[in-house]
């Protein structure tokens, strides 16, 4: 099927995306948490529905973009740029969990007090904003040009590119390498982590919080607050894990706007889900697994894509599939370690 670039076609809705966005995030900053303070389960569970809700809402009007003639044609490109945003949405959500598990490691590591872990996470999400850009488009266009001249493999004429191929590969082994961790993050010196030293080279570091300073004056010395130190970590903590999230969805579509969109969207609703579930993520001890999984699965669809390709509904129905199971495998068998905890409790 050709594929129709949004960029291209309809530039009013990367504008309605961009203003969107924009003016939710003013809103979040400048008017509902203009003062920090510690997150309630029902705010958190409140702003969860409204960027889902957006992010579900942006989907139907991708699907409207491309049906509007009503056509046999336009319906069926409708509808598979409206499962590669679904796609490529619900993977991101899904790997973005993984970052909730590290995001409480973090807070604990550095005692951040609760009213702050707001405002980190917000800075945390102004930096993905623009890494993933980069990581998104530069993505794109290196895929454009690595693809092989055209050759005959295993009986087939097939054109097969460097890059998914080592994306590919990458992916089962990050599948199969998170299938055997044993959690050792619970052990990490995220004060010698890349993000704190950074920090570190350029500014002394005070021992204490300055409420929701990032810098603070003592003896008359300008010091950073470990506030900042907090959100370089959050910010390389999320790099590191766009080596995992980003190849995944360049096996979803090659339209860098369904893939920034839904990525964006996916990581703007993570910050009310992290305090939405951070008393409760426990309750998805088997969600590793199923992470594990969903990477392999399209580390091997990026491999044999030159062969047969995997359509986006199957995809998401792959994907949704395997989450929906590994969630309800975490309920009604709770980690035993995490059980005895809480009898200790």
């Amino acid at each position: 099927m050709e594929q129709h670039n949004i960029l291209e076609l309809h530039p009013g809705l990367v504008w309605g995306f961009a203003v969107t966005v924009v003016i939710m995030l003013l809103l979040d900053l400048g008017v509902f948490n203009k003062k920090s303070h510690e997150v309630s389960s029902k705010e958190a569970t409140i702003w969860s529905v409204v960027w889902i809700s957006l992010s579900m809402v942006f989907s139907g009007v991708v699907y409207w973009v491309f049906n509007t003639d009503g056509t046999a044609d336009s319906h069926a490109i409708a509808v598979e740029k409206f499962t590669q945003y679904q796609a490529a949405y619900w993977i991101e959500k899904a790997l973005s969990v993984d970052n909730l598990f590290v995001f409480i490691l973090v807070f604990g590591f550095f005692k951040v007090p609760k009213f702050l872990h707001h405002k980190v996470l917000f800075w945390g999400i102004i930096g993905a904003l623009i890494f993933r850009a980069i990581f998104i488009f530069a993505g794109v266009e290196l895929i454009e040009l690595t693809y092989l001249p055209e050759m005959n493999v295993f009986g087939h004429a097939v054109k097969i590119n460097v890059v998914m191929t080592l994306f590919g590969l990458f992916l089962i082994y990050a599948g199969i390498k998170s299938w055997g961790d044993d959690g050792d993050d619970d052990n990490e010196n995220y004060g010698d982590t890349a993000g704190a030293k950074l920090i570190k080279s350029f500014w002394k570091v005070s021992d204490n919080y300055d409420g929701d300073k990032f810098f603070t004056v003592q003896n008359g010395i300008k010091m950073a607050t470990p506030l900042l130190v907090v959100v370089a970590v959050i910010e390389f903590t999320d790099v590191l894990f766009a080596v995992d999230s980003i190849p995944a969805i360049f096996a979803i579509s090659n339209d860098p706007f369904i893939l920034y969109t839904s990525n964006i969207f996916a990581i703007l609703g993570l910050r009310s889900l992290y305090f939405l579930l951070a008393n409760f993520i426990h309750m998805f001890s088997k969600l590793p697994y199923g992470l594990a999984i969903i990477l392999a699965f399209i580390g091997v669809k990026m491999l044999i894509a030159p062969w047969y390709h995997i359509t986006s509904p199957v995809s998401l129905g792959i994907v949704g599939g395997v989450l929906v199971i590994s969630v309800l495998l975490s309920i009604m068998f709770p980690d035993k370690k995490e059980d005895e905890e809480k009898k200790l409790d």
